[in-house]
């Protein structure tokens, strides 16, 4: 959870890491041309901004003002990238490499380093209000979907358009499917951080 300006400027520095434009010059073409991965890195540092804020906003005009300010800009370019993600529901290092029907509900919780490929969808069942929980290092392929109230152990990759619905408590393993299944173990050489 964001609560200082360190833990700010921690967040924003390991957030889609893996965009580092070259010089000023590649920084500025890709803002001119709206690249995807400049946009989504955009995206990413609004969400975090508005996450300090609305953390330190009680008892706070000035964080009030601001959390809303940064909610609205937050919003405005989802709506447009297609990505609905509340506050406080990643930790640092969260990566998003496509944009386009990313939705996560608000009560989520997941740990550091997560990847979203997109068309993601991470929520309730629409039975029950209870939520998936996620470890650290969880990547989900291109439309994988986790629904209900389920745990996902570290290190665990979901296939592309899986559909987890089961709790799953073995680290290091990669589900497919629907509803996922396991289909191989990930030894600790073959996973990063």
């Amino acid at each position: 959870m964001i609560k200082t300006r360190k833990d700010l400027k921690d967040y924003l520095a390991a957030d889609n890491g893996w965009y580092i434009p070259k010089n000023r010059k590649w920084r500025f073409w890709d803002a001119f041309t709206a690249a995807p991965y400049y946009t989504l890195k955009k995206y990413l540092k609004y969400l975090r901004i508005y996450e300090y804020h609305f953390n330190n906003s009680e008892g706070s005009r000035f964080h009030t003002c601001l959390a809303y300010y940064y909610a609205r800009r937050k919003n405005l370019l989802g709506n447009r990238l297609g990505i609905e993600i509340g506050p406080n529901c990643f930790g640092r290092g969260l990566s998003i490499w496509h944009g386009g029907s990313i939705v996560v509900n608000p009560s989520v919780r997941a740990g550091e380093n997560c990847v979203l490929r997109g068309s993601n969808c991470i929520g309730n069942n629409g039975i029950e209000d209870k939520n998936p929980v996620l470890g650290d290092n969880v990547e989900l392929g291109f439309g994988a979907v986790i629904i209900g109230d389920v745990a996902i152990a570290s290190r665990t990759v979901i296939g592309a358009n899986a559909v987890v619905n089961r709790s799953i408590e073995d680290e290091g393993g990669t589900y497919v499917g629907v509803p996922a299944k396991r289909v191989r173990q990930i030894h600790a050489e073959d996973t990063r951080g």
